[in-house]
This record gives C-alpha cells, structure tokens and sequence, in this order.
C-alpha cells in the first residue's frame, strides 16, 4: 500500500512539475516570438545581407539583383592598397588606448578591476593600439577613406561623453541622497531632461548655441568676448554635440546611482562622522568603493548608448563641418537609404555589434568575478 501511494505520488509531482514547465512555456511564447522575429531573424538578416553586392533600389524591384561576394564588403571597409604601421599614426586614439591600458593597471592594483576584467581590458585597449596604427603608405588609400575617420569620431565622442555622464551623475546622486522634500523636487529637476525625446533636446541645445540669440552668446558679449558659431566651427561642434548628449543621459544614470546608493548601510557614514572624516575623503573612500559594480554597469551601459548616437549629430550639426560630427550610425544610415548600398551598410552595423557586444563582455567578466 505504501508503495503505490508513493508511485501516485511521484506520479501526480512528474505530471504537476510538466503542467508548471507548459504554463511557463505558455507565458514566455508571445515574448520569444516578438524577440525571434523583431531581432534575432533581422541580425542574421543583416548579417547575409553584409556578405552580399546589395544595391536597395535595384533589389527592391528585382529580388534576383543581388550578388554574392563573400567578405567583400568586409575588405572594403577595413583595408586598403600599400597599408603600412606606425607607432604615431592616430595619435590621439593610440595615446588614448596607451592611457587606458595604464588606467586599467591602476585599477586592478588598487583592486577595482579583477584578473579577467584586466585581461580584457588590456586586449581590448591593445587591439586599438595596434588597429589604430594602420594607414595607407604611399601611393596608398583606404577602401573607404571615410570610414575610419567616422570611426574615430565615435570613439572620441563615447570616450569623453561616457566618463563625463558617469561622473557627473554619481556626484550628483551622492549629493541628492538626502530625505527630504527639496531633494526630492531636485531630483526631478535633473531627471527631466531624460524624458525628453532626441528633437526636443537639439532644438533646445541649437537655440542654447545660436551665435545671434543663444543664452551662451550672450554671456559671452556680456563679458566682452565674441560669440562663437558652435555647431558650425570644427573645433567647437563635437563639444556641442558631447554638451548636449551629457545633458540629456545624466537622468538615467543618476537614478541607477541614487539606487545603488541606497544599498549602502548609513552605519558606515556615521562611522566616517566620528572619525572626522569628510565629505571629499567620505565620497572617495566609502562611496565609491561600495559602488564599483554599479558605476561599471552604468559606465558598460552609457557607452553602448553612446555607440548608437545618431539623432544629435543628425539634427544639430548634419554631421558636418566637413563630417568632424559625423557618427558611424549616421553614416550607416546614408549608405543604406542615401547610397543604396545595403550590403555594405549592413556590414558596418555588424561591425558596430561587435564593439558592442565586446564591451557587454567586459561588463559581464567583471560582474561574475565580483559575485
């Protein structure tokens, strides 16, 4: 008797746990079909494309007009006639990668940065470094002369916009972590911008830049100086776009601080009150210490975003003057919708993908080492 119960038993569990695993098929379905359709099936889509002589209008009327050429589109974009490698080539982007690589050292001594986030912070910065000292010899050329200039706005661009948004929002979070009704209301302030869409903010920053009505043109008359054309001056319009994107993301940013935060024990802060310690010596050694994998997670999150930026150098500086602003993304967009050229547009966001996708492996190394 006790032998059948126990057969029912498992019986009524084996058919209990299947009923629970069709439930949970049931409810995940409807999302695994709108993930598979709306991206998984258009990234293999893209990728096939980018292995193919795609020209959009022509495909468009006569399927049949595409042809396959491999890692054609590939070469074009990465390569060139008589390439030759210099040490000083892209001075700036080898530099940075050098003081990245040292920062990424520092990091790990002090023990910020763990043994494989290490590794692949220095593979990483060390792939630039050499990448970055390629360039055509004479009597050479690169495939697409544009392309790695693009790309190296966008380094720039992510470079100096990450950093700027991670800092300014964590100082901001760590000042507004008060309970009371004014941090509150400053809270919002700051957190306003974020809702705000793409449009609205480049409109808001070109009248903010205006040499004629611009707020900062007329400080600038006000204490005597010219006003500068910021969008349309080459050293100028890059800061435009960086001063604007900064202004925008710090909401986000702040509130994913303000919560990480809250996770810090108060007990710690009042220990650091008896001991006479303060606010500068407070901040550097209990909050940011205790707030390493948030500011990774933010920092891995702002510069995925910032890979993407396209709207504000669209519509402030239409990538221009003489493409100083122009944004990888923007140029994948005019090759596909201006030139027609899908295969090779669809190459180029692979190749965007991949930086992406590389620095979502860092962020993911470093948060298993921390667990």
């Amino acid at each position: 008797m006790s032998a059948d119960s126990n057969q029912i038993a498992s019986v009524s569990k084996t058919s209990g746990s299947r009923r629970e695993s069709l439930t949970a098929i049931l409810f995940l379905a409807p999302f695994l079909m709108v993930y598979l359709v709306f991206l998984v099936y258009p990234f293999f889509k893209g990728v096939w494309i980018s292995l193919h002589d795609w020209n959009l209008l022509k495909v468009a009327f006569n399927p049949e007009a595409k042809e396959f050429v491999g890692l054609g589109n590939y070469l074009h974009l990465f390569w060139g006639t008589h390439m030759e490698w210099s040490a000083m080539n892209a001075i700036w982007l080898q530099s940075g990668a050098i003081c990245l690589v040292v920062l990424s050292m520092l990091a790990a001594r002090k023990g910020l940065l763990g043994k494989r986030g290490l590794v692949l912070a220095l593979v990483t910065f060390l792939t630039l470094y050499f990448a970055g000292g390629w360039a055509p010899g004479e009597d050479g050329r690169w495939f697409d002369r544009r392309f790695w200039p693009i790309v190296g706005n966008t380094l720039m661009f992510v470079f100096i916009t990450a950093p700027a948004v991670t800092l300014i929002s964590l100082v901001l979070a760590a000042a507004l972590n008060r309970e009371s009704r004014a941090m509150g209301v400053f809270r919002t302030l700051f957190f306003l911008s974020q809702v705000l869409s793409v449009t609205v903010v480049t409109l808001i920053w070109q009248i903010m830049f205006s040499p004629r009505q611009g707020m900062i043109a007329s400080i600038t008359e006000m204490l005597g100086g010219t006003p500068v054309a910021w969008l349309a001056e080459p050293g100028f319009s890059m800061a435009a776009i960086v001063i604007a994107t900064v202004w925008w993301s710090v909401g986000i940013a702040m509130v994913l601080f303000l919560a990480g935060l809250q996770e810090i024990s108060s007990e710690i802060y009042e220990a650091a009150k008896l001991d006479n310690a303060g606010p500068i010596a407070t901040f550097w050694h209990i909050t940011v210490p205790n707030m390493t994998r948030t500011i990774t997670l933010v920092v891995v999150l702002q510069i995925i975003l910032h890979f993407q930026v396209f709207g504000q150098a669209h519509l402030m500086t239409s990538g221009g003057p003489n493409d100083g602003t122009q944004t990888l993304v923007r140029y994948i967009y005019q090759t596909a919708f201006r030139d027609s050229d899908l295969g090779l547009a669809s190459a180029m966001a692979v190749f965007l993908f991949l930086i992406m996708a590389l620095f979502s492996a860092v962020q993911f190394l470093i948060r298993k080492e921390e667990v």
